[in-house]
């Protein structure tokens, strides 16, 4: 089935209800259909054609989501645009996606040549009110490009992943089976993070079953714990960052959450102290899940029920198969440390125009991850490590190569490794380790970076390498790793 039909037919059975609610802006599942097949048919107007990618630059809002269905129906590929990021960010991304519009706040093409057009947010706001409402829907087979996200490699460079109709359809049927099994019309749920990002998985299974959809323009942490009851959410979704600062607030005493019955975590590592306090703070509520852009939120589950083995990061859904394998795809037994791999109808199909990276990493039908990891007798996963060197800070990727330019690019560094170490907070932080030329501050070397870096990617803390210079390979390649474990070992003092 077309995503576009999935909102068609939840508007002709939900109807008058609230679909999607944003500060005092409700819209109906009738409303949302009729916007989004006037949305749909004004960028195909423009010219644009089944499979043309769109860039998507909005905060988080309702015009985001309608935009987003709206593609959906019109045949075109969804390009997501973080607005954390930098223009250059946006410009590299939909360069590389070969982008023929773009949909933002403000109409910028960013000097990308194939855009044709740019829509900006009052045009859209007359074409949701007042453009053609019949019906929009380009067919477009299940496994032809439906989207693309950006993820990022040990290089840093970005790799758009190609997700089709069939990884959509097999996302929603794994939240609707296993993590949010009891949704219900009437269910609301509270979006707190950007529904760019892994937030917006949450959408369309509440969609399908008559829930409301109520976005938050930004994470505060009062403001959150308010919406809560105010809202009187059923689910939410926080990466670990956010549950830290929740629990941090003043008002975290009186949490008063009658009706949540899932708050859904993942998207980083969470340490387990945390998961105590959570647990402590709203009962039996939490349900992790984990995946990754290659296989997106669906590779296991741990439920409610399941958090007395705190560190594990579940067991399989239930449409999905995953496997430990060592370094010759072999499948490990339990105990046994290896690659964590999984198989089935949500993983990518490949990456953009980049057939070599994807046979790397999709071989035998099967997702290598990166992660390393290891089963128990029971069939948890535990995560252990990556074999990767990114970083999941807060819940997004930042890609030590990209910081590391920044950081040589000051005229007293030399040499620089930026590692992930564990925090309670951001689950893992950016950290600096540098080799210098001259006697200069660290804070001096943090503020630079900080000021020529999206906000996410900025080293959190810093440290001078005592030595002459970084860790190497034979082939004279820093060692990431190497750097980092010194640091985890305390050989290296971290402020």
């Amino acid at each position: 089935m077309e995503i576009g039909e999935i909102v068609r037919r939840a508007a002709q059975r939900f109807g008058p209800a609230p679909a999607l609610v944003y500060g005092d802006r409700m819209m109906t599942f009738t409303d949302l259909d009729k916007a989004t097949d006037r949305v749909g048919n004004a960028l195909l107007a423009t010219g644009l054609r089944a499979g043309d990618r769109v860039g998507v630059l909005l905060p988080n809002g309702i015009d985001g989501l309608v935009v987003f269905y709206a593609l959906a129906k019109a045949g075109l590929v969804r390009v997501p645009l973080n607005v954390r990021e930098t223009p250059s960010d946006h410009a590299y991304k939909l360069t590389d996606s070969g982008s023929r519009a773009v949909i933002g706040e403000q109409a910028d093409d960013f000097g990308v040549p194939t855009i044709s057009t740019a829509f900006d947010s009052p045009t859209l706001t007359s074409v949701m009110a007042c453009g053609p409402d019949v019906p929009c829907a380009v067919p477009r087979h299940p496994d032809v490009p439906f989207r693309l996200g950006y993820t990022g490699g040990t290089t840093g460079r970005p790799k758009a992943v190609t997700l089709t109709m069939r990884c959509e359809h097999a996302e929603i049927a794994s939240f609707l089976i296993d993590l949010l099994p009891d949704v219900r019309p009437g269910d609301r749920m509270l979006h707190a993070a950007p529904v760019v990002h892994a937030s917006g998985a949450f959408v369309l299974p509440h969609l399908i079953r008559g829930a409301t959809n109520i976005i938050m323009d930004k994470f505060e942490p009062s403001r959150f714990l308010e919406e809560l009851e105010r809202q009187a959410a059923t689910a939410t979704f926080l990466v670990p960052t956010m549950i830290a600062m929740v629990l941090d607030d003043p008002n975290a005493d009186s949490i008063n959450a009658p009706t949540l019955r899932r708050l859904c975590y993942g998207a980083s590592p969470i340490a387990p102290a945390l998961v105590e306090r959570a647990m402590a703070a709203f009962g039996p509520k939490l349900a992790q899940t984990y995946g990754q852009a290659e296989a997106p939120m669906a590779i296991t589950c741990l439920q409610p029920d399941e958090h007395d083995r705190v560190g594990s990061a579940g067991r399989p859904y239930t449409l999905v198969e995953v496997r430990v394998v060592d370094d010759d795809d072999r499948p490990l037994p339990p105990g046994a440390e290896g690659e964590v791999v999984t198989r089935g109808q949500h993983i990518f199909a490949g990456y953009w125009n980049r057939p070599a990276d994807t046979a790397e990493v999709i071989r035998d039908g099967w997702v290598h991850t990166g992660d390393i990891g290891t089963f128990d007798d029971d069939g948890f996963l535990y995560l252990r490590d990556r074999k990767s060197d990114m970083i999941i800070s807060g819940g997004y990727n930042v890609y030590p190569r990209e910081v590391e330019d920044i950081l040589v690019s000051h005229p007293a560094v030399r040499e620089a490794a930026v590692v992930g170490l564990p925090d309670e907070r951001w689950g893992e932080r950016v950290h600096a380790v540098v080799v210098l030329r001259q006697d200069v501050p660290i804070d001096e070397i943090l503020d630079y970076a900080a000021g020529r870096i999206a906000r996410f990617k900025r080293p959190k803390s810093g440290e001078v390498w005592d030595g002459p210079t970084l860790p190497k390979s034979p082939a004279g390649k820093i060692l990431r790793r190497a750097v980092r474990d010194r640091c985890r070992a305390g050989e290296i003092a971290v402020p």
